[in-house]
């Protein structure tokens, strides 16, 4: 039996990329997004080029190269700007796509227009599910029910539909971050990242005088050391040269994004007729800029899976297996990223000035390939 009605629990990137992807394989999708009216929320967003490739699939890349901003190199320095590597993002990726930056606001609203086909409804969350091995019945907080051939868990890190499968819960990476678009004259052109002790700030172009910011520390509690105040931000990396601290000056006047860095480990992904997707399965440190992207990749697969298998049950196993490795290699070199950031600055700028373009390679090789 194939997956005619499909349910996907999150309205975020990843439910309406899975809604997307259904409805062009023929499945009948409804969307249940559980806050009472979209909103321009989170800062920007970085693409690398397997998010673009997946994005084709989804039928979006043209209108986030139309609305983004092409990435073409990424630049490498300690806190004193001082360059230790760039990158060459076409040399590295090839023919795959190109790199790209766009606010997330912009991206959200590329999806919610392609998702014309999917039936969207808002303030309404799941209740209860009940499997009885040929569907899926769900209660509804608005008093109604409705029986699915498949339910899609895209609910993000602090999924309901994960606890309903395996129960996992996220875990702390030992950072916090802050995230903030700026419109700002800053010379900037390309992804520059610069490196502190402990503290990274990064600085990303998204067209006209607009950079998305993203900066970072580690922390063994998650609490906000500025304490809600933008202001304090030059005090945590006052010693940042550049325009490092003319940018996070500029943060007072915007919307600022707070919140600890964590991340989801299970490979418990299905539960019957139930499957998760993005965030809400495999949730990892942003460093490898793979949030969208694997979001993208599990619904383009998923999709496939679908279409190709007589059965939902044989469909997820087949997604299952196809997906878990890949994830699995993003975790990995996340914390790989993660431990080369955390070494003493000495070691970490020798290591990315005699190996930086390598490192790169190294980390998104396997991600270069098709699905």
């Amino acid at each position: 039996m194939r997956a005619e009605r499909v349910l996907v629990v999150g309205g975020g990137l990843a439910g309406l990329s899975v809604g997307i992807a259904l409805t062009h394989v023929g499945s009948q999708v409804k969307v249940v997004e559980k806050t009472e009216q979209w909103a321009d929320v989170g800062a920007g967003m970085y693409l690398p080029g397997n998010a673009h490739r997946a994005m084709e699939a989804l039928g979006i890349a043209g209108v986030v190269r139309d609305r983004g901003f092409q990435i073409r190199r990424q630049v490498f320095r300690d806190h004193t700007g001082r360059t230790l590597s760039e990158v060459d993002l076409r040399e590295v990726w090839g023919t795959t796509r190109p790199c790209m930056a766009i606010t997330r606001a912009d991206l959200h609203h590329a999806l919610r227009e392609a998702a014309s086909d999917v039936d969207l409804r808002l303030g309404i969350e799941v209740a209860a599910i009940d499997q009885d091995g040929d569907s899926a019945r769900v209660d509804f907080t608005d008093g109604s029910s409705d029986q699915f051939d498949l339910l899609v868990g895209a609910d993000g890190l602090h999924s309901s539909v994960r606890r309903h499968i395996s129960g996992t819960e996220p875990s702390p990476v030992g950072q916090v971050s802050w995230r903030f678009i700026v419109n700002r004259d800053s010379g900037l052109s390309n992804w520059t990242v610069m490196l502190g002790g402990r503290r990274t700030f990064l600085a990303i172009p998204l067209g006209g005088s607009r950079i998305y910011c993203y900066l970072d520390l580690s922390s063994h509690d998650g609490t906000d050391p500025t304490h809600g105040d933008p202001g304090r931000l030059e005090d945590l990396f006052g010693d940042f040269d550049g325009p490092a601290i003319d940018l996070i000056r500029a943060a007072t006047k915007s919307p600022v994004h707070f919140g600890p860095i964590e991340e989801v480990v299970t490979d418990d992904w299905v539960n019957g007729r139930v499957v998760l997707v993005g965030d809400a399965a495999h949730a990892t440190s942003p460093n490898m800029a793979q949030g969208a992207a694997m979001a993208f990749e599990d619904a383009a697969v998923l999709a496939e899976c679908l279409a190709d298998q007589a059965s939902v049950k044989r469909a997820l196993r087949t997604y299952v297996t196809r997906r878990l490795p890949r994830i699995r290699w993003v975790r990995e070199q996340s914390h790989r990223r993660d431990r080369i950031r955390s070494l003493p600055a000495p070691v970490r700028n020798l290591s990315l000035q005699l190996a930086g373009k390598r490192i790169y390679r190294s980390n998104y090789g396997p991600l270069m390939a098709d699905l």
